[in-house]
């Protein structure tokens, strides 16, 4: 794969951003990445915007377009959906038009204004990324996250306060992100005591309802800065029930594979980085389906100090989608953001040290869609 810059980065503050619609918010963090980049707008050729509940929450789609509009661009314009996985879709789609050719200059979005509705509308609104026969069962996505920290921990040993560590290490990270949802630290105990969401999940081991937008512009033209050297998208049976293995999400094993492949480099070489934390189980199956430990062991791994920063590996030093937040069309973007920070060397106090190729993984539903990408100065 040639590689593709990321020219200009730009993120909102996320969190409930009640002074703000949606698209308040990705026309600022889209201004903000094409200043980044240094580029007048008329020479972005495309605009991917990444976007999963605005049409059954607020009913506006054609996001593309109003969109672009806002920025007054008269360039292609495209909306993309694939539940939670929507930003890393956007950016592995943009990627394969530049590298087609097609456009030089892309600036891809991701924009998610959740706060507006209430809870049951957005558990309603999300579970459209699950299959029919788990709507049917009344299922929600704790639900199947729980299902899966329940195989993990009969399978493996998993405990609950290995679970809680994931939560813990995510708030501590994000309490040196000022773009943060919740920048503050949680302990241990607060995380075992929370509210039952689900056996064994409970409210601090679930990601929270976000507002938020980030946005890259995307260039096939740099010659310098940092590149995505890897960019590929795998997918699993939708529905839990008709998976090989409750334990792992294959998805993420396929395509880590394939980005690895093309831009050349193992898991040993990552020195950083961002997984898709929707619950805290998903970043312990992260670390394992990746390859940054063995199989089952993703607990300990994390509970250890390797992945908090400092350790062998940080991984989710913006907070994650725990702390961070998690505005779903936007958060595979705001990924891409984080380690582009990395890479520059722009991080202020959650820097890690000698970052220069890092790692992006954008989960959809229950793993039904994975988008990893490689980073590399």
């Amino acid at each position: 794969m040639t590689k593709i810059a990321v020219a200009g980065v730009g993120l909102t503050k996320f969190g409930e951003m009640w002074d703000k619609s949606l698209l308040d918010l990705a026309f600022e963090a889209s201004k903000e990445a094409i200043k980044d980049a240094k580029m007048n707008k008329n020479k972005i050729d495309a605009v991917f915007v990444s976007n999963m509940l605005i049409g059954k929450i607020a009913g506006q789609d054609h996001l593309g377009a109003v969109i672009a509009s806002s920025l007054d661009l008269n360039c292609a314009s495209f909306k993309v959906e694939g539940a939670c996985a929507s930003g890393g879709l956007a950016i592995h789609l943009a990627i394969q038009s530049l590298l087609a050719g097609t456009y030089k200059n892309a600036l891809v979005v991701g924009a998610e204004k959740m706060t507006d509705a209430s809870t049951s509308q957005i558990t309603w609104a999300l579970m459209g990324a699950s299959s029919s026969q788990e709507r049917k069962a009344g299922l929600t996505f704790p639900a199947l996250y729980a299902l899966l920290a329940q195989a993990h921990m009969q399978k493996y040993g998993t405990t609950r306060e290995q679970l809680a560590q994931v939560a813990v290490k995510n708030h501590s990270h994000a309490t040196l992100n000022p773009k943060a949802h919740y920048p503050f630290e949680i302990t241990l105990e607060q995380v075992l005591k929370s509210n039952s969401i689900s056996y064994p999940l409970g409210l601090l081991d679930c990601s929270p309802i976000t507002d938020g937008a980030a946005a890259v512009v995307l260039s096939a033209t740099e010659s310098s800065g940092i590149f995505i050297s890897g960019s590929a998208v795998a997918t699993d049976n939708i529905d839990l029930a008709q998976r090989d293995s409750l334990t792992e999400l294959k998805a993420t094993k396929l395509a880590a594979k394939i980005a690895f492949d093309q831009a050349g480099v193992e898991i040993d070489d990552i020195k950083i980085a961002e997984v898709h934390d929707c619950f805290t189980i998903a970043e312990i199956l992260a670390m394992e389906d990746l390859g940054f430990c063995p199989k089952g062991e993703g607990g300990k791994f994390i509970a250890g100090g390797s992945t908090q920063l400092g350790g062998r590996c940080p991984v989710n030093t913006s907070g994650g989608l725990k702390a961070c937040g998690h505005p779903v069309g936007a958060t595979g973007v705001k990924q891409i953001i984080e380690i582009t920070q990395q890479l520059r060397q722009s991080a202020a106090l959650r820097q890690v040290r000698g970052a220069n190729l890092g790692l992006t993984q954008n989960v959809g539903g229950t793993g039904a869609t994975v988008a990893i990408h490689i980073l590399q100065t």
